[in-house]
Order: structure tokens, then C-alpha cells, then sequence
């Protein structure tokens, strides 16, 4: 039988963005407490410098199931998931933006595939059922020409790789260790990390709209090299490791079998 999420720990990363995360949240707990599964929601401040973190507070005091935490290591969005996954209480961990790009009813989605037996679930916002709406065209453009190569160097199906929006077990968080993308980099390291060392995995159709409010912290010219760094790098872990980090080497805890 499949092992059932417990508790599941939605972990939304957040920079200055007064505006909106309070929506955010909202609409998530609105959406998860209907679903009636425990969950938590972990929000860290990436050292914002605006009035975010006092909004962040206010929702942990108003809200039990909201959690505050602060990003101690250098400012930027992998770091900021990292503190996340590591203070997590959860068996199962989803990325969220706080935005309101994502759509929290594709959370409970990510729930009950998880409870199907996966180890991740990956949202795509370019299969039958997906929905994009105010995708700028030429991030559009580059987004898919990105994907499509990680697509043919890997040999993957998934062609939503770069989404930041994706569920993992614990399991797969520790068996993806060392994690190395203090940056957005990070969105594209551990969905690789997780197909390369062999937990199973399944792709569902994720709506997705862009922000209606505040300003962007994803910036092209300054990820490209970033992004290129870190492709490379898992793509000489498939190909060159013979399999040293594979799960079948490594125990629940991502420790490394004798």
C-alpha cells in the first residue's frame, strides 16, 4: 500500500512582496482547510525590505497552521527554499510562490498523487489541461526553448522543468543532498536530482497566471549562467556518476548504504 501523507508543508519563499503575500496565504488556507488533511505553511522571509515580514508575522499570529521563518544564509530564493525544506515538520513538502502565480487547488492535486505511491509530483503548465495566462512572450519564448532543451539532454518527458511549483517526499529531499543553488537555479537542480537518482515521479496539468502586483525577483540576465552551471552539472551526474547517488545506495534518510 501506498505510504499516505501524514502532514503535508507547503514552503513559500518570500522577497518584498507586501503587496500580495497576504492574498497568497489566504487563499491557501482557505483552499486546505476545505480539503481537511493536515497541513502546515511555511513562510521565509528571504530578508525582505519592506513591510513583508510584519505581514508574515500577523498571519502566524492570526493562524496556527502559518509558520514565519527567516532565511539566515545569503539573500536569494534557493536559500530561502533550503531553510524551508530543512525546519519542515512535514513527510511531504510542496513549493509555492507567493506571488499568487501558482493555484493553491493544485496542491490538493499534488497531495492525492502523492498518496498514489510517488515521490514527486511535477506540475506543467504546457500539457493537455495546463493553463498560462499573461505569460509575457518573450520570457514565453526563452522558457520554452530552456525546457525543451532540458527535455532532450535528459531524455525526460517532463517539459515543465524550470517551475518552481513541484511536491517531494522527505525522502527525496534528503536523497537529493548536497543541494547547491542558493538562486532560482534551484528549481531546475532538484526535480533532476530527483528523476537522475530514481525516485518515481508524475507529471499533472497546473494553472499558472502572472502576478498582478509588485515586481519580479526572476531576472534572465542574471540566472542564465547560473541555470547553465547547474544543467551541467546534473547532466555529468547521470552520465558520469555510475550511479553512486542513486536511491537504490542510499537508506530514507538519504544516508549512503555500505
Amino acid at each position: 500500500m501506498p505510504t499516505k501523507v501524514q502532514l503535508l508543508s507547503v514552503i513559500i519563499p518570500v522577497r518584498n512582496e507586501e503587496s500580495c503575500v497576504t492574498k497568497t496565504v489566504e487563499a491557501l488556507l482557505l483552499t486546505l482547510r476545505k480539503a481537511e488533511a493536515p497541513f502546515e505553511i511555511i513562510t521565509v522571509d528571504d530578508q525582505s525590505t519592506d513591510g513583508t515580514r510584519a505581514l508574515l508575522m500577523e498571519l502566524m499570529r492570526k493562524n496556527h497552521e502559518v509558520r514565519y521563518l527567516e532565511n539566515t544564509m545569503e539573500p536569494g530564493f534557493g536559500n530561502a527554499v533550503q531553510s524551508g525544506l530543512s525546519k519542515m515538520k512535514g513527510d511531504a513538502a510542496v513549493i509555492f510562490m507567493a506571488d499568487q502565480s501558482d493555484n493553491p487547488d493544485d496542491v490538493v492535486t499534488y497531495r492525492e498523487k502523492l498518496n498514489e505511491g510517488y515521490d514527486c509530483v511535477f506540475g506543467s503548465r504546457f500539457v493537455k489541461g495546463g493553463r498560462v495566462i499573461g505569460y509575457p512572450f518573450p520570457k514565453l519564448i526563452l522558457n520554452r526553448l530552456a525546457n525543451k532543451l532540458i527535455q532532450f539532454i535528459f531524455g525526460i518527458r517532463l517539459n515543465d522543468t524550470t517551475n518552481a511549483f513541484k511536491a517531494y517526499r522527505r525522502k527525496v529531499v534528503r536523497g537529493c543532498q548536497p543541494l547547491l543553488s542558493p538562486h532560482f537555479n534551484l528549481t531546475v537542480e532538484l526535480p533532476l536530482k530527483a528523476i537522475i537518482r530514481g525516485y518515481t515521479w508524475t507529471v499533472v496539468p497546473i494553472g499558472w497566471q502572472n502576478r498582478k502586483s509588485g515586481s519580479a525577483k526572476f531576472k534572465i540576465s542574471e540566472m542564465g549562467s547560473r541555470y547553465v552551471f547547474i544543467i551541467l552539472y546534473a547532466w555529468m551526474e547521470k552520465y558520469f556518476s555510475r550511479g553512486d547517488y542513486h536511491r537504490s545506495k542510499r537508506d530514507n534518510k538519504g544516508r549512503r548504504l555500505s
